[in-house]
């Protein structure tokens, strides 16, 4: 009988401590959302400047023509939920996922929270967060072991600032003139993305078809395959193009590391919902276990 309150006891504190660790997640996740949320609403409306959208290299100009179909409504913050399927760094298995990202449309700032399972029924919860200039990033199983834990340095901020450019085709108007991306001509079919930020800069060049979709993304410089983080990953692949509103917002994705000439996938789903608002906080109460 002792032995068994003994056990129970142990039991008890040990779902006490994770019950408390996962709250402590769930609450740091929830304030990284808010403050993103703030930095979207205080950031200065986008507007579409016809002229200075026809100085820009002529693949730029297809894609904002098709990806955006009218007025830009003012939305300041977007709110994403994602589901696919993810390979943690180093791993060849990849694991059913599900993510959300609130991400301010018209500065540079994120915070990206997932779940996947490490092996049944073990799972682990990750987030990274970035805004003014620094980003922060963290993995826990059963949000009890600390896996992951970086903080910002030079590098990683950068790979964030480039991570928001990365997933600029969520929110087009991110790439319009006036805003924090600059463009370079390259060819009839790209062009250079150019994101700066904070005294820090990050590119990418984009790819775009006949029709002015961007199909993807890459960076011009290798990527470090033997991080315990995939960060921004250096491809990003889109498709599935459907009407949000007025934007064309591709709905299909594979992030993917780069390296020597080859592209390691390690993130790949679709878009479950994809949310656009003004200043409203309200909405970012997601119930789901994003």
């Amino acid at each position: 009988m002792k032995l068994f309150l003994n056990v129970a006891g142990a039991a008890t504190l040990l779902a006490s401590y994770g019950y408390w660790q996962m709250r402590e997640t769930e609450q740091a996740i929830a304030g990284f959302r808010t403050i993103v949320a703030e930095i979207g609403a205080e950031a200065k409306d986008a507007s579409f400047d016809a002229d200075g959208v026809r100085l820009l290299p002529t693949p730029v100009q297809r894609y904002l023509s098709y990806s955006i179909k009218g007025p830009l409504s003012g939305y300041k913050v977007v709110r994403v939920a994602q589901k696919g399927d993810f390979r943690r760094p180093m791993m060849e298995a990849f694991e059913p996922t599900v993510a959300s990202q609130v991400i301010a449309a018209n500065v540079p700032a994120m915070v990206f929270s997932a779940t996947t399972p490490i092996i049944a029924p073990i799972w682990a919860r990750a987030y990274d967060f970035y805004a003014h200039g620094k980003m922060e990033m963290r993995a826990k199983i059963l949000d009890v072991l600390t896996v992951v834990d970086e903080q910002e340095t030079p590098e990683l901020d950068r790979i964030s600032l480039r991570r928001w450019l990365l997933e600029s085709a969520l929110y087009p108007q991110a790439l319009l003139p006036g805003g924090h991306v600059r463009w370079e001509a390259i060819d009839d079919d790209s062009a250079r993305a150019i994101v700066s930020s904070g005294g820090m800069e990050a590119s990418m060049v984009a790819y775009f078809d006949a029709e002015g979709r961007m199909t993807f993304m890459q960076a011009e410089e290798d990527g470090d395959l033997t991080t315990s983080y995939h960060g921004s990953g250096e491809h990003v692949a889109r498709s599935d193009y459907r009407q949000v509103g007025n934007l064309m917002i591709p709905h299909s994705f594979t992030i993917s590391r780069a390296a020597d000439g080859q592209i390691y996938p390690f993130w790949m789903g679709k878009m479950e919902e994809i949310i656009y608002k003004i200043q409203s906080l309200s909405m970012f109460k997601i119930s789901k276990s994003y």
